[in-house]
């Protein structure tokens, strides 16, 4: 029967044709990989985060808590919650609510706090939720009350759109059961610092088009729940292969993948709408959009890419070409004095590694490579030093540069995750000795003298099988030391190397981790001197294919 199939909340945040392979019969002997290492460890990571914030709170409210233990079977649960629940105890932790077969959801919620006649969700999540601003309804974490939440002028929202429909979802199944609040649905979330709940009001128009959360959970959910039920019931699949982000991580990439590749699929060069939008117009190859003359109008409208630069990827990746020139002649900023910068962060938690390499004219400075790090787990006061130290360096070398009469450029790769902990680590230590302004940061990374490089890659290259360092570098012929080098992998080593969960700390796991920093500064660094070389001409030029 369609009523037996039943989805949790993540559903809706996931690609179709996975929800689809979940819930086909026939898909069950078929290919998957297993969860990597940095998967779980942020499952791990994740639960840890959870149990840390439970203990806390069932401190601060040692007379009001009650725990649904986690180890009882499903059914157990269940029955265990809703007594708690029609007890109407204050607060709930572990509740797993009774699953809707009329409407197809199941699923339980971290906190359910009392409220109105009712109950609201609250969820822990190990991300942050809040940025540095005003205008977000918080809570004391000792005040787990929507009664006694305010305007915090100190913080705002961070868009955490999967937090919200994950509430919506909350709030469905606890109306299904006649145990919601009454009122307005609402839901709440700690985050990161575990220091105040945030609380989201659902109705809110604020998502695209003028919907709410719950407006989107609704269509969302309805979607998944009918690719669900075609695929159970082994009727016409409603979702196909395509490839998209999340396909990196998924463990039923080892099916979608032979079969994306072997059909030539469109979205092997286009992803997202773009892909989805040929398609349907009868583009559905690689082949077929190879074919299209990339100086004419696009068959649909495009958001992701122009016309132009989608026939010439579906052109390279004919050919197994990773890099094409859009210009005869390549030009990338260069300066008498440079630096190329990579920092390394754990998660959300904080950035402990600002990495440099200083080249070019000498001006009396010492060249090479220099790590501003702290090996304190993060989050940690130490962090300010080891900043501080950053920038006091990178300060001395502009004005040094300046001094002698030479040009000075800063270069990174992908400005956004630079910029992100450049900001936030200013605001984060504010007053702390030698930690910049806000003001200071923002004059650096608005100028000329701080190049990203992924955008200069951007201008200048198609790349038909991703624009990521660990793709690029290696077309200038420069190889990592390490045959595990990923910002995935390092996580782990820097989980290895603090000795988070209570291990010792892990001295080979440090140096691995300054080798694999030593070797990102090294490869922009290569990078940009291929660029600036005769031997960027032996990639082919787009105009040619």
């Amino acid at each position: 029967m369609d009523s037996a199939v039943l989805l949790d909340a993540a559903v809706v945040t996931r690609c179709r044709r996975r929800v689809h392979l979940e819930h086909d019969p026939a898909a069950a002997d078929e290919p998957r990989a297993a969860l990597d290492a940095t998967t779980q460890r942020r499952i791990t990571d994740a639960a840890a985060h959870r149990r840390r914030v439970a203990d806390r709170l069932a401190e601060h409210h040692a007379t009001d808590w009650a725990e649904v233990p986690a180890e009882l079977p499903a059914e157990q649960r269940v029955t265990a919650t809703l007594a708690l629940l029609h007890g109407q105890a204050p607060l709930v932790w572990g509740g797993l609510l009774p699953a809707d077969p009329a409407s197809g959801r199941r699923g339980g919620v971290d906190l359910l706090v009392r409220h109105r006649g009712g109950y609201l969700p609250v969820m822990v999540v190990r991300h942050k939720v809040t940025d540095p601003g005003g205008g977000a309804r918080t809570s004391a974490l000792t005040q787990l009350r929507l009664t006694a939440a305010r305007t915090d002028p100190t913080r705002k929202v961070r868009a955490q759109s999967r937090d919200q429909l994950r509430l919506a979802h909350a709030v469905r199944l606890l109306q299904a059961a006649g145990l919601a609040a009454r009122g307005r649905p609402t839901g709440g979330v700690i985050g990161l610092e575990a220091d105040a709940v945030v609380w989201h009001a659902l109705d809110v128009p604020g998502w695209p088009g003028g919907r709410t959360a719950m407006n989107e959970y609704d269509a969302r959910f309805a979607d998944r729940l009918a690719v669900a039920r075609a695929a159970a019931t082994a009727g016409p699949p409603l979702a196909l292969p395509s490839r998209v982000t999340e396909c990196r991580s998924c463990p039923w990439w080892p099916t979608c993948g032979p079969v994306l590749r072997e059909a030539r699929d469109v979205s092997m060069v286009l992803r997202g709408e773009d892909a989805v939008a040929l398609r349907a117009a009868g583009v559905s190859t690689v082949d077929a959009l190879a074919a299209l003359d990339p100086a004419g109008e696009a068959p649909v409208p495009m958001a992701g890419t122009s016309m132009r630069d989608a026939v010439l990827l579906a052109r390279a990746w004919q050919q197994d070409l990773t890099l094409v020139r859009r210009n005869r002649r390549v030009t990338v900023p260069r300066a008498d004095v440079e630096i190329d910068v990579d920092m390394e962060s754990f998660d959300e938690a904080g950035a402990y590694l600002w990495g440099c390499l200083l080249s070019g004219a000498d001006i009396g400075l010492r060249r090479g490579y220099q790590a501003f790090v702290t090996w304190e787990p993060v989050p940690t006061r130490d962090e300010a030093r080891s900043f501080a130290e950053f920038w006091r360096w990178l300060t001395a070398v502009r004005r040094r540069a300046a001094e002698c009469g030479r040009s000075f450029a800063a270069f990174c790769y992908n400005e956004q995750a630079e910029n992100r902990w450049l900001l936030s680590s200013a605001a984060r230590f504010a007053g702390a000795p030698g930690v910049p302004t806000t003001a200071e940061v923002q004059e650096f990374i608005g100028s000329d003298q701080w190049v990203d490089l992924y955008g200069v890659v951007s201008a200048e290259f198609l790349c038909a099988h991703g624009k990521g360092l660990k793709t690029i570098a290696p077309a200038a012929g420069f190889a990592w030391h390490d045959p595990e080098a990923s910002g995935e992998n390092s996580m782990r080593w820097y989980s290895d190397a603090v000795g988070l969960g209570g291990n010792a700390p892990d001295l080979d796991q440090r140096a691995r981790l300054l080798t694999y920093n030593s070797d990102d500064v090294r490869a922009t660094h290569a990078l940009r001197l291929w660029m600036s070389s005769e031997a960027v001409n032996d990639v082919p030029y787009a105009g040619d294919l």
